[in-house]
């Protein structure tokens, strides 16, 4: 498992890897001293973990969070422990108070190798691997309720902390599968990450506006109406245009 250490302290940097050292599963492949060296490490690194640091010159760790398109497992790093209900309301695999101590970092490698696991099996019980293309039909499943529904009628998917609700007609039921899941499954021709919580369908678009720092806003035949960030702005109008 790859994983990236973002922290401005460079000697805490240098004691975790050091202590990440025990965990042959994890492989360091970088490390960033802020915020915007995290973003840029994660975007061109693409790892499947990063241990973060909250408090850090400019961006917090949290702010970090919400700018990502696609984001990692994460392990929380910090000297302060008053962030630790915000830390898990953004999913957070586990919450480390500094100085780490190597029995808690156990802790969370083995909860993250849980986490995998049940993933993998979940995965191999209810998906495929193959594209989902638009005239495919998909089985819905929202408690007692149940739904066969042709993905060219679903017009948004939207992240729900590790759920996802599908919207289609007047119905929006959740169903237990992250984003980035779904997004590797749907054809991109039809299905587009507008941002960190939302892929559109890209016939289910009635209005394109300009937004707030460059973005673009996108009205769907629903009512729904989403932001697209500032980075899949650009290959937004990259895909649509001549």
């Amino acid at each position: 498992m790859r994983a990236i250490i973002i922290d401005d302290e460079r000697l805490a940097r240098a004691e975790l890897r050091k202590l990440l050292q025990e965990f042959p599963e994890i492989e360091v492949v970088d490390e960033a001293a802020n915020a915007e060296e995290g973003i840029a490490k994660i975007d061109s690194q693409r790892p499947d973990l990063i241990f973060l640091d909250i408090q850090m010159p400019g961006k917090t760790g949290f702010d970090m969070l919400s700018e990502l398109e696609r984001t990692p497992q994460v392990i929380f790093t910090t000297a302060y422990d008053e962030f630790a209900l915000k830390a898990f309301e953004v999913n957070a695999l586990d919450y480390l108070l500094k100085p780490v101590e190597p029995k808690r970092l156990a802790d969370a490698i083995q909860k993250l190798q849980l986490g995998e696991h049940r993933e993998v099996k979940q995965e191999a019980e209810n998906f495929n691997t193959s594209i989902l293309h638009e005239n495919d039909k998909v089985f819905v499943k929202d408690g007692e309720r149940c739904w066969f529904v042709k993905l060219s009628e679903i017009r948004l998917f939207e992240s729900v902390g590790n759920y996802a609700k599908v919207f289609f007609g007047a119905n929006k039921p959740l169903i237990l599968k992250s984003l980035n899941a779904l997004e590797e499954r749907l054809d991109e021709k039809f299905f587009f990450r507008a941002n960190r919580k939302h892929i559109v369908n890209l016939q289910m678009i009635e209005k394109i506006e300009p937004y707030f720092n460059g973005g673009l806003l996108l009205e769907l035949k629903g009512g729904e109406k989403i932001e697209v960030s500032r980075r899949q702005t650009v290959k937004f109008k990259e895909m649509m245009s001549l």
